[in-house]
């Protein structure tokens, strides 16, 4: 092969290159930001299970929560540390529920599973909204690492912190927090 068609092969190369970079970076546009304290809350699918059984499962997504503080929890009903932090997060409910604090919790169990979702809810007698995405799209919209993952959302959709793991909802700290972001109305 001459120099010259070399050099021809690898300008194509080099171009067709770019054009897929341009076409990832146009398809992922959304996905190329970190999901992290200071970055906006991405969009969710999910929906409601009904804690009685006998309403149709509500859709929900992020936009049902605009101008509220959220705590956003992802669990399944699998996770042992899950199932160890939901009493503190239904106890952080009884507190902050009232003041307008919304509790979010979307479930990635595998599809088929709402009644034992159902289950789950009823048997921790949690009364925040027990959402479930069987599709587990929130896993990648949130970039989680696992279960349980927390995001506090502020009022105005920005993360204020994410939490990888289990915690003791009800401990100060955490409160103080939400307390904050409950009384700001900028936040």
């Amino acid at each position: 092969m001459s120099a010259q068609r070399q050099w021809v092969v690898v300008a194509i190369i080099v171009v067709a290159s770019a054009a897929a970079l341009a076409v990832a970076v146009r398809v992922m546009s959304g996905r190329l930001e970190a999901v992290e304290a200071g970055a906006r809350a991405p969009d969710f699918h999910a929906v409601q299970i009904a804690l009685n059984g006998s309403a149709p499962p509500l859709p929900r997504t992020m936009a049902d929560y605009r101008g509220k503080v959220v705590l956003l929890n992802i669990w399944a009903t699998w996770c042992n540390p899950c199932r160890a932090e939901m009493p503190s997060i239904q106890r952080l409910q009884e507190e902050l529920g009232p003041q307008g604090l919304a509790i979010v919790a979307v479930s990635i169990d595998n599809p088929g599973m709402e009644t034992a979702i159902r289950e789950f809810a009823q048997e921790l007698h949690l009364r925040f909204d027990i959402l479930y995405d069987a599709t587990g799209g929130i896993r990648a919209d949130y970039q989680a690492t696992g279960a349980p993952e927390t995001f506090i959302i502020g009022k105005d959709g920005v993360i204020r912190k994410r939490v990888i793991g289990a915690a003791d909802w009800s401990a100060e700290p955490q409160k103080a927090l939400l307390r904050r972001l409950l009384a700001d109305p900028t936040a």
